[in-house]
């Protein structure tokens, strides 16, 4: 049965279906050993030898998720060609290959999700889901009411408008103060950029919770299995499936 090529791959534990056209677009694949660029291409994994990097596809009958405490000074992918600490050395899954679902940048730390399911990586990065990213902030300085009321109602970063925030004060130390920050959107370093815009750089963040999934007492470092229930408090509070395009 054809289905498209980067659904395959995302099936296959590639990445996800946004990621895996990024390979195909980079030429990566091969389909009957001609490399592919065309997105949306059909094709029939039962009959047809398909690669990545020149390694033949395997779907894992196990599919996996697991919720890592990212340490800060670690990269959010499986190759770096700088050297760096990479977040996959941390997770001991033998025989399975997994990738994040998003990213952290190199400093953030906190909750990082990886997984051999493309499928529900989709799910969670797809903007219909709406799932709530929660993050503890401590930023340079202490906001003003009316600057992070502005950062509620969304503000303009690179000639795009932010979606509303959820912020409050968790706590105010001299020359610094510790926000918990709630968005749904997936935009790069947006934390970051959204406090920077208003004068009071972050000096250090964490993502504490996806949806109703939190990091808990889970320690730098390590990570978990997620169970079924896990996966359902990852979308708990999301629009169902099919209400938003």
């Amino acid at each position: 049965m054809k289905e498209r090529l980067q659904k395959v791959l995302a099936r296959a534990g590639i990445g996800s279906r946004r990621a895996a056209e990024g390979y195909i677009a980079a030429g990566r694949v091969m389909v009957d050993g001609c490399r592919v660029s065309q997105m949306g291409l059909q094709v029939d994994p039962e009959c047809q030898r398909i690669t990545f990097d020149g390694r033949p596809l395997s779907f894992p009958e196990e599919k996996i998720t697991v919720l890592l405490n990212k340490p800060a000074g670690y990269v959010t992918t499986m190759h770096d060609p700088q050297g760096r600490p990479l977040v996959g050395s941390l997770v001991k899954e033998p025989g399975l290959r997994l990738f994040p679902v998003g990213r952290l940048d190199l400093e953030t730390e906190g909750a990082l999700l990886l997984t051999n399911d493309g499928d529900l990586a989709n799910r969670i990065l797809h903007p219909r889901y709406e799932i709530k990213r929660t993050y503890q902030a401590t930023v340079k300085g202490v906001p003003a009411a009316a600057a992070l009321q502005a950062l509620r109602q969304g503000i303009e970063l690179e000639g795009r408008r932010t979606w509303p925030a959820q912020i409050r004060t968790l706590r105010r130390r001299e020359g610094e103060c510790t926000l918990e920050v709630i968005i749904h959107e997936g935009r790069k370093r947006q934390v970051r950029k959204m406090f920077a815009a208003i004068g009071h750089p972050v000096l250090r963040l964490k993502r504490v919770a996806y949806g109703g999934l939190r990091l808990g007492d889970l320690a730098s470092g390590a990570h978990r299995r997620l169970t079924a229930a896990d996966i359902r408090r990852l979308f708990q509070g999301s629009p169902p499936q099919g209400q938003q395009e």
